[in-house]
């Protein structure tokens, strides 16, 4: 790739990692689709020499020095090693069970849940619509580059999604939910899909269609649970209850 770095645009073919940790990651990962990594001259070699410039130089991976470039590409101060990378092709594993995400909107809650599904063995996103970049930075720097060990394929209806992954056990959460998650038994001999709806709206009543809709009980002191929040419960109570 030769071409001039702009601040990151959806219609790019390549994206950035901002930070040590999720470049590391890019690069143990993904080293196929590293293009460059820059490094600031504030950069400490001391501490990190071992982490970043060994490793590159090991997979042959360029790294560049270059602070006007870094701080117009850099969101923040304490950024000193930003990783470029080409974007690339995944599918989700159907066999597998999946997380999916409908209509998503904020990047910043989409990466932490990517973070927690790796964290707990779920290792397949499924997004419905596409209002969320899962290449976007802000996606990419909140899921610590877990991204880079996760399987993911976008949809544009959840009909489509049904029609391929037809033999899963459809999980919906929801306010509306008939059954509550505490009470929840599900087949560990089956895949299963967990499904929420986007942080503003959630699930739309269509969703009490499909397959066993959940309710995580909360008090009535608050009307709903953050995405995020919803998320990690639901899947760490999915990943004991699988086992």
């Amino acid at each position: 790739m030769d071409f001039k770095l702009k601040s990151y645009k959806k219609d790019f073919d390549y994206s950035y990692t901002f930070g040590a940790f999720p470049t590391m990651e890019l690069i143990n990962f993904k080293p196929e689709a590293v293009v460059k990594v820059l490094v600031s001259t504030n950069y400490d070699k001391k501490s990190s020499e071992d982490s970043i410039y060994n490793v590159c130089n090991g997979k042959n991976i360029e790294v560049e020095k270059n602070d006007k470039l870094f701080n117009k590409l850099s969101p923040k101060e304490n950024c000193y090693v930003i990783g470029v990378f080409k974007k690339f092709k995944s599918h989700i594993n159907k066999s597998k069970s999946h997380v999916v995400l409908v209509d998503p909107s904020n990047m910043g809650n989409v990466g932490t849940i990517i973070r927690t599904m790796i964290g707990f063995g779920i290792n397949n996103l499924a997004v419905i619509g596409h209002g969320a970049d899962l290449f976007n930075p802000k996606v990419v720097r909140a899921s610590m580059g877990a991204i880079f060990k996760l399987n993911f394929t976008h949809y544009d209806c959840f009909e489509d999604y049904i029609k391929e992954n037809s033999e899963h056990d459809i999980y919906p959460f929801m306010l509306k939910g008939a059954v509550t998650l505490d009470s929840l038994e599900i087949k560990k001999d089956k895949s299963f899909s967990i499904v929420f709806g986007n942080e503003a709206a959630g699930l739309s009543d269509n969703f009490l269609e499909y397959g066993t809709s959940v309710l995580i009980p909360h008090q009535k002191t608050i009307d709903s649970l953050n995405l995020t929040i919803a998320a990690g419960i639901a899947i760490y109570e999915f990943s004991l209850k699988s086992k």
